[in-house]
C-alpha cells in the first residue's frame, strides 16, 4: 500500500515550489504591476484575464471563474490525483518524500502482473519507436510514413515505431528481460501456440502506433501493414489494461488544448487525429474502434462542454457521427459536425486538399447538430416528391421542438418557411402541436441519465451590499487570525447569508486553530473544495485597504446581519397586505408595529 505524503511534506512542497513558474509550462505569462497575465488554459479568451500572484501563491481568472493554488492548478488542467500533484511538484524541486510511490492505474494500485504488462508496453514502445527512426531496418517503413504526408515533428510526437519482420524477436527481447511469457501473452504481446506451447510475436513488419490512457501509459497496440498484408491494421487484444470502451486516443495530449479552446474535436480513428494534428488541429481525440460509451462520456464531461465530431463523410460516418451526436446530446453536450466532400476521411482529405483546408474549410466550418440533422434527414428522399416532402418537413419540425431557446426554434422554422415556400405560422402552429403531443408522450418518463451540464458564469454588474460585505470581511479574515476571532465574536452565532461564505468561514477557523500564520495557499489545500477555493481565489484578488479599521468592520458586521432583518420585513409587508385583504384590521395594526421595530433595529 503507498504511504500517504505528511503534511509537513505538503507545506514544503508548496513553500518550494514557485507557482508562477509552474503555470508559465502552460501559459505564456506577462507582468503587470505585481500580479502576472495571461491567456486562461481552462476557457477560450482572446484578450487576457487569468492572474497569477507571485505574493499568494494563487492563481484567478476573471472570466470563468477558476481558481486557486498550484496543486489545484495541475489537479485541474491535467486531471490527476492530489497525490499524484504532490508527487510531480516535489520531482521538480528535487524533494525526497521517504515514501513508497504508488503504482496506479486510473487510480488503483496495481499488482506485479499488471505493472508488468505496463512497463513491457512502455520498452517496446521506445524500442519500436527507435527501430523506425534510428536503422537500417525500419528505414521502408519512415521512407513509407514520410511519403503519405507524416513528419518527423508527428512520428516522434505519437511514437510512432516499427516491429521487426520476426517471429519471435519480442519474444526474446522481453524474457531475456525476465517478463513472465503467460504475463506477456495476457498482455496481447506475444501469442501461445496450440500444438506445442511455444511463443511468437503478434506484431510482424508492421508501423506500429502505441495507444496509452488517459494518464501517458502505453497500454496497446495498432500495427498497420506496410504492403497488402491483411489485415491492414492489426490491434492489440482486449486486456487488463486495455478496454476499448475506455480509452479515447490521444486524450492524454490533447487535454491542455481540449481545456484551453474549451471543445474537443471527436474523430473515428487514431490515424484521421494524428492527421488532423498535423493540420494544427490538436485537440482532436478517438474512440478505438467501438461505439461512444458512457466510460467515454464520463471523460470528456470533466474537462468540456462542446464537441465537434469530424467522422469520415461516406453513409457509414454520417450514420454513426448521428448515433454519436445523438448520445453527447443526450450527455448535455454543446455539439457541432464537421462535413467533408467526396465520402473521404479526414486523412483523405488532408492528403487531397491540403492542411489549411482542413483547417478552416472543415473544423472552422462546422455546422451546428441542427443544421447537421437538416443534411441527415434528406438523404434518401426525393423531395421533389410530396410525399418525401411532407416526410421530412414533419421530421425537421420534429427535431426542432426539441430545442431549448425560442430564438433557435424560429430561426430553423423560417429556414424551413423559405426552402419550401410555406407559411410561417402554419409551421409554428405544427410544431406546437409536436410538442405538446411529445411532452404528453414523455410526462410519465423518467428523467434522463444526464442532465445538461450548466456553466456558472460570474455574477455581472452590482452585487447586493450584504454580499460585498461578507466578501470583504473574508478577505481581511484570510489576511489577520485576530480579524478572523473577531467576525465570529460581533456575529454573536449568527452566520453569514451566503453558504459558500459561511463555510470559507468555518475552515478558516479552523485552518487557523492548526496555523499560527495566515497563509491563502495553504488554507487552499485544507479546504479541499473545488467551488470554495474558486470564491476564496476570487475574493483574495479584490483590492482591499491594508488595515481594517473599526468604522468598517462594525459598517460591514451591520450589512451583514441587517440583511435577515431585510428579509424579515418584506416577509412581514406580504403578511401585512393579506390581512388587509381579510379586513383583520387588528392582525394588521400589530404586524405593522412588529415592522416598525423590525426597521428601527437596521
Amino acid at each position: 500500500m503507498a504511504d500517504l505524503i505528511a503534511e509537513e511534506k505538503i507545506d514544503q512542497i508548496r513553500q518550494a515550489v514557485d507557482i508562477v513558474e509552474v503555470i508559465s509550462d502552460y501559459v505564456q505569462l506577462k507582468k503587470q504591476g505585481r500580479n502576472y497575465f495571461g491567456l486562461c488554459p481552462f476557457h477560450g479568451e482572446s484578450t487576457p484575464s487569468f492572474s497569477v500572484s507571485p505574493d499568494k501563491q494563487i492563481f484567478h481568472c476573471f472570466g470563468c471563474g477558476a481558481g486557486g493554488n498550484v496543486f489545484s492548478f495541475l489537479m485541474e488542467l491535467e486531471g490527476i490525483s492530489f497525490q499524484e500533484t504532490a508527487i510531480k511538484l516535489a520531482a521538480k524541486v528535487n524533494i525526497e518524500l521517504g515514501i513508497n510511490l504508488p503504482q496506479t492505474l486510473g487510480g488503483k494500485k496495481l499488482s506485479k502482473e499488471l505493472q508488468a504488462m505496463i512497463d513491457a508496453h512502455e520498452l517496446l514502445r521506445k524500442f519500436y519507436h527507435h527501430l523506425l527512426v534510428n536503422t537500417k531496418e525500419g528505414q521502408h517503413a519512415l521512407e513509407y510514413l514520410l511519403n503519405r504526408g507524416f513528419t518527423q515533428e508527428s512520428i516522434d510526437k505519437f511514437q510512432i515505431g516499427y516491429s521487426l519482420n520476426s517471429w519471435d524477436f519480442v519474444y526474446k527481447f522481453l524474457t531475456k528481460r525476465d517478463f513472465s511469457p503467460e504475463w506477456m501473452e495476457k498482455a496481447g504481446l506475444i501469442i501461445k501456440r496450440e500444438r506445442d506451447g511455444t511463443y511468437f510475436d503478434r506484431f510482424r513488419d508492421r508501423i506500429m502506433f502505441p495507444i496509452f490512457d488517459r494518464h501517458g501509459n502505453t497500454i496497446a497496440f495498432s500495427g498497420r501493414s506496410l504492403g497488402a498484408d491483411e489485415p491492414k491494421y492489426l490491434n492489440s487484444p482486449e486486456t487488463a489494461i486495455f478496454n476499448k470502451s475506455k480509452i479515447l486516443y490521444n486524450y492524454h495530449l490533447a487535454k491542455p488544448s481540449i481545456k484551453k479552446l474549451q471543445y474537443a474535436v471527436l474523430f473515428e480513428g487514431f490515424a484521421d487525429v494524428i492527421a488532423a494534428d498535423r493540420a494544427g488541429v490538436e485537440n482532436g481525440i478517438a474512440t478505438m474502434g467501438t461505439a461512444l460509451t458512457e466510460e467515454h462520456i464520463t471523460l470528456l464531461r470533466q474537462n468540456v462542454q462542446t464537441i465537434t465530431i469530424c467522422y469520415d463523410s461516406d453513409k457509414a460516418g454520417i450514420e454513426a457521427a448521428y448515433r454519436a451526436g445523438n448520445h453527447l446530446q443526450e450527455a448535455g453536450f454543446q455539439l457541432k459536425v464537421a462535413m467533408m466532400a467526396d465520402g473521404l476521411d479526414p486523412d483523405e482529405y488532408i492528403q487531397k486538399n491540403g492542411t489549411d483546408k482542413f483547417r478552416n474549410e472543415v473544423i472552422g466550418a462546422s455546422l451546428t447538430w441542427m443544421a447537421f440533422k437538416f443534411l441527415y434527414f434528406r438523404r434518401g428522399k426525393n423531395l421533389q416528391l410530396e410525399g418525401d416532402q411532407f416526410a421530412y418537413i414533419e421530421q425537421i419540425i420534429k427535431e426542432i421542438s426539441k430545442l431549448d431557446k425560442a430564438v433557435e426554434r424560429d430561426h430553423y422554422l423560417r429556414q424551413l418557411a423559405a426552402e419550401f415556400s410555406l407559411s410561417l405560422e402554419a409551421l409554428k402552429q405544427q410544431q406546437q402541436q409536436i410538442y405538446f403531443a411529445e411532452k404528453r408522450k414523455s410526462s410519465g418518463s423518467k428523467e434522463p441519465a444526464h442532465k445538461p451540464l450548466v456553466v456558472i458564469k460570474p455574477a455581472e454588474g452590482l452585487k447586493p451590499a450584504y454580499l460585498t460585505a461578507e466578501r470583504r470581511l473574508i478577505a481581511h479574515m484570510l489576511k489577520d487570525r485576530d480579524v478572523a476571532y473577531k467576525v465570529q465574536e460581533l456575529l454573536a452565532g449568527q452566520t453569514f447569508n451566503m453558504d459558500e461564505h459561511q463555510a470559507i468561514i468555518t475552515y478558516l477557523l479552523g485552518f487557523f486553530e492548526d496555523h499560527a500564520e495566515p497563509d491563502t495557499s495553504a488554507f487552499l489545500t485544507y479546504i479541499q473544495d473545488d467551488n470554495l477555493r474558486r470564491i476564496v481565489a476570487d475574493i483574495e484578488m479584490m483590492a482591499i485597504n491594508d488595515e481594517l479599521t473599526n468604522q468598517e468592520l462594525t459598517d460591514y458586521i451591520k450589512q451583514v446581519l441587517n440583511y435577515q432583518k431585510l428579509l424579515k420585513i418584506k416577509e412581514k409587508e406580504v403578511e401585512l397586505k393579506e390581512a388587509e385583504r381579510e379586513k383583520n384590521f387588528s392582525k394588521a395594526a400589530a404586524i405593522a408595529t412588529e415592522m416598525n421595530h423590525l426597521r428601527k433595529l437596521l
